[in-house]
């Protein structure tokens, strides 16, 4: 490597990943390493370009914690997200949708039906659905990780007038793959507008800040595709200007008003007659193509 040169700077750094062991590993590094490079010819990047591309990394990392990902974000804002999910859809199942910034491992588990509204203010809403195959069987050992928002629009990462585990649970699903989930009704809400994704990205292009009103699922059972997804409210305003893509029409769910007394009383709901949203999610085995 005595003689790198602009002809050679790009097969050379690619080359010295060959020793990495695992073949997939070093597929993608090497094939990032190219495109990166051929990026750098193609807009002739300038050595200041390059120092404010680091800096601005620098800031997206320094407000990133445990609970709060602005790497994600930015993955989300410019598609890169959304792009993975419907990738990874395969044909007769739940598309997939992003799974945003505010996450987090381990929300408590709650036995289904499940009341999560407790003290929230907000609409009381009822979640209903089903987990099965792509043949339509249920699948009994699934399970769900759900997370959403407040009424004020905020998830409790940012809002320290919420308990940790507000608004979120995992939960088993019956034995004909059902589950029930009170809440309130998610809102619309900016993505944060306190980080560099905002401020020296999305702000700057003129971007709208605005997500449609949406639930966060992960469903997972033995031997199926995880699928990460969300449900949206088909009364929404922004389903057409979502601010990281994450819209499918699959995903849009309307509110019903339904008359069952038996299961307003079971999930604390006052009254016979609560707002209803239902869903089939469907899981792809691992594997399918």
């Amino acid at each position: 490597m005595k003689n790198i040169t602009l002809e050679k700077i790009t097969e050379a750094a690619s080359q010295s990943f060959e020793g990495l062991p695992d073949e997939r590993q070093r597929l993608l590094v090497q094939t990032l390493l190219k495109q990166v490079h051929n990026f750098a010819r193609e807009v002739q990047l300038s050595h200041t370009e390059w120092r404010g591309l680091l800096a601005f990394l620098h800031r997206v990392g320094d407000i990133s914690d445990d609970s709060r990902s602005e790497f994600s974000l930015l993955s989300d804002v410019i598609g890169l997200s959304s792009l993975v999910d419907l990738l990874a859809s395969k044909p007769g199942s739940t598309p997939g949708s992003v799974l945003g910034p505010f996450h987090t491992v381990g929300s408590p588990w709650l036995a289904n039906p499940v009341n999560l509204i407790g003290a929230n203010p907000g609409q009381p809403v009822l979640l209903r659905g089903r987990v099965s195959d792509t043949q339509g069987q249920p699948l009994p050992e699934a399970s769900l990780d759900f997370w959403q928002n407040a009424a004020n629009g905020l998830y409790w990462q940012l809002d320290p007038q919420q308990p940790r585990d507000n608004l979120r649970c995992q939960l088993r699903v019956e034995a004909d793959g059902s589950f029930e989930i009170a809440t309130i009704r998610a809102v619309a809400y900016q993505i944060p507008t306190d980080g560099p994704v905002w401020t020296d990205l999305l702000q700057l292009a003129g971007r709208s800040p605005w997500r449609p009103a949406h639930f966060h699922l992960i469903v997972s059972a033995p031997g199926y595709r995880q699928l990460v997804t969300e449900l949206f409210d088909a009364e929404d305003p922004y389903l057409d200007s979502d601010a990281v893509f994450g819209v499918r029409e699959a995903l849009v769910r309307p509110y019903q008003r339904v008359s069952d007394a038996a299961a307003c009383q079971r999930l604390g709901l006052a009254g016979s007659e609560c707002l209803e949203m239902r869903v089939n999610l469907i899981l792809a085995k691992d594997g399918a193509s």
